[in-house]
């Protein structure tokens, strides 16, 4: 089957200066180099993208700084929701206005306790107020860090009010069920896992793709997954494809994934500047630091 927005995704990380600002200059190689290493596009500005740490007109300079450094704007999945509808609109219609494959939308997280009428109106009032027929929306669906699930009825709403617009979801949650229930209830939505290790049960199942943290640093695997996960013939390959996101991905979560991540960019792409990271973070100490290119090395050397 055929989706909207397929394919393998980088939850891409964002660079900052010593200042904390972004490191532009830094993130359009970094996102120039993901597309050559395999993902078919980049997801900035997500939770590993720290998207929660920067202001409107940063993130607006980030997107801009990919596209300068020839990243195309249909393979840019930008983060672009916030709990005002008038900022979401603003970073939606400038993201939309750049030509970009679709934006990932989280729901409203500061107030709890509404229905999903009430997130219905939030999602409604975005669209409307963009206005712009080329809109494409990823629900974002990670209720670890939002305190808001998205609920299949919610889907249910918006997919009958805008079937062209909302044309899937990053699960994060890490409930291969739920991926499987939504995959079989929504024809044509398209369904990316936000864990690694669940692309190939998410595509046995009928989904999408995947945005996710670890093709920071191993896209190259997650497009073998993707691309042969359905030959007979390449088994074998997928199989060991499959092992090696697995470890990678645990050593994502050797420490707090976000720094750890981090750590792990400053030695792949030979910038200390990767260390850098915005509160309430803090950089993995240099022991740390020393534990993870070490590993690194030795997953390397297999």
């Amino acid at each position: 089957m055929s989706f909207a927005i397929q394919g393998v995704y980088c939850a891409a990380a964002t660079p900052l200066k010593d200042d904390g600002t972004p490191d532009l200059r830094l993130f359009g190689a970094h996102a120039r180099a993901l597309l050559d290493e395999g993902c078919h596009g980049v997801a900035l500005l997500g939770s590993t993208g720290e998207a929660a740490s920067f202001g409107l007109c940063e993130r607006m300079d980030l997107l801009e700084a990919a596209l300068r450094a020839g990243v195309p704007a249909d393979a840019l999945l930008p983060g672009t929701s916030v709990p005002s509808v008038t900022d979401t609109v603003a970073l939606t219609r400038h993201a939309v206005q750049a030509g970009v494959k679709g934006v990932v939308m989280l729901p409203p997280f500061y107030y709890k306790a509404f229905s999903d009428e009430g997130l219905f109106r939030f999602y409604a009032r975005v669209i409307e107020g963009v206005a712009d027929d080329r809109l494409r929306i990823l629900l974002y669906h990670i209720p670890m860090l939002t305190g808001v699930p998205i609920s299949h009825s919610l889907i249910a709403m918006l997919r009958e009010a805008f079937p062209d617009t909302v044309v899937g979801i990053k699960d994060s949650d890490g409930k291969i069920e739920n991926m499987q229930a939504m995959s079989a209830r929504f024809p044509g939505f398209g369904v990316l896992a936000g864990a690694d290790p669940l692309l190939l049960p998410v595509l046995q199942a009928g989904g999408a793709g995947c945005i996710t943290a670890s093709s920071n640093v191993v896209a190259r695997e997650l497009r073998t997954v993707y691309d042969h996960w359905n030959d007979p013939a390449r088994a074998d390959e997928v199989r060991a494809a499959q092992d090696t996101i697995v470890a990678w991905r645990n050593l994502t979560n050797a420490y707090v994934q976000l720094p750890t991540v981090k750590t792990m960019l400053a030695r792949r792409r030979g910038d200390l500047g990767w260390l850098n990271i915005h509160p309430p973070f803090t950089p993995l100490s240099e022991p740390e630091c020393e534990k993870v290119w070490a590993e690194m090395a030795r997953l390397e050397s297999i």
